[in-house]
């Protein structure tokens, strides 16, 4: 499937409200099929993990949440079972980020689309590539996108909080009996995104260097929060990037000082360290909560990046 496609319906990652509780309460570990009939508690689908644990939040006891994409799952890869497709027919409300998965949107859109609740359109979005890039910066450009805004909108824990609000009222509509308590946990939910939002706003407060090189373009929500500046080697996280994009990263890398080139987990890291070592750097992950980590939640990986953060960058506040 080409990329353009691809990345089309990855934005589409969701989340799925149906009328049953075919797991039980809780959210279920691996990729499930929504559906099915066991009483009167609804039951939430997440496209992939960052919206799963989101709908936890604020789902309590009062849903059950399940995920489409398994953990260690490279969610732009995801296909969907004819169950899950099934799945998303029979569900009350699908929550999803448009364009993020193509699998996720095509059920949407083909099973569920009036009861679509589009996370993307819940904030202001960015468009996509927003960080600056450097000149002469086409060969970022190979592969484009049929959706206008950058998808990682959960990077930036403000507008994360803003996405709760609204699937708050949501649930809320679909569940009337627990409205009160969905608002209650998404009161407490924003607060926690509040908390984090100013531990990296004061942590990255003060640095050596505001640029940070990733191998993966994902980070525009973060850098744009932050004021740092994103300069991804590319924007496919699976695609070859031409030795000329190599080159002129390597450019803006030697000349800002930059001291870590940034990998992620799901993708190959050889890219990101043939340019490392080109300038002189190490390599770091940094993770773009694609997968659920493999211990913990979004809270503490999202301050596991801080701190990667602050060591690359010479944090000093």
């Amino acid at each position: 499937m080409p990329y353009k496609a691809r990345f089309l319906s990855l934005l589409a990652g969701g989340v799925l409200l149906a009328t049953t509780a075919a797991c039980g309460s809780g959210a279920a570990q691996t990729a499930a099929a929504p559906g099915g009939a066991a009483g009167d508690k609804p039951t939430v689908v997440a496209a992939f993990y960052p919206l799963q644990w989101l709908t936890e939040q604020i789902a309590g006891q009062d849903v059950t949440v399940q995920t489409l994409t398994a953990p260690g799952v490279e969610p732009h890869d995801l296909e969907l079972t004819p169950q899950q497709v099934a799945g998303v027919g029979g569900a009350t409300m699908t929550v999803y980020i448009k364009g993020l998965q193509p699998a996720v949107d095509e059920a949407v859109e083909q099973n569920g689309a009036d009861k679509g609740f589009d996370a993307a359109a819940a904030v202001q979005t960015l468009p996509a590539h927003a960080e600056e890039e450097p000149e002469g910066g086409e060969a970022a450009h190979e592969h484009e996108h049929e959706v206008s805004y950058d998808p990682h909108l959960w990077l930036d824990p403000s507008r994360f909080a803003g996405v709760a609000t609204k699937l708050s009222e949501r649930l809320a509509e679909a569940d009337p009996a627990h409205a009160q308590d969905y608002k209650e946990r998404a009161a407490k939910t924003v607060a926690a995104l509040g908390a984090l939002d100013q531990e990296f706003t004061k942590g990255l407060a003060t640095c050596s260097t505001r640029s940070i090189v990733t191998a993966h373009e994902a980070f525009g929500y973060l850098a744009n929060r932050y004021k740092l500046k994103q300069v991804g080697i590319s924007i496919d996280p699976e695609a070859e990037p031409s030795p000329a994009r190599i080159a002129e990263v390597a450019k803006v890398a030697k000349a800002e000082k930059v001291t870590t080139i940034f990998t992620e987990a799901l993708v190959s890291t050889k890219v990101a360290e043939v340019l490392a070592t080109e300038v002189g750097a190490k390599t770091a992950v940094l993770d773009p909560m694609e997968s659920q980590p493999s211990g913990g939640d979004y809270l503490s990986a999202m301050r596991g990046n801080l701190t990667t953060l602050r060591t690359a960058l010479g944090c000093t506040a």
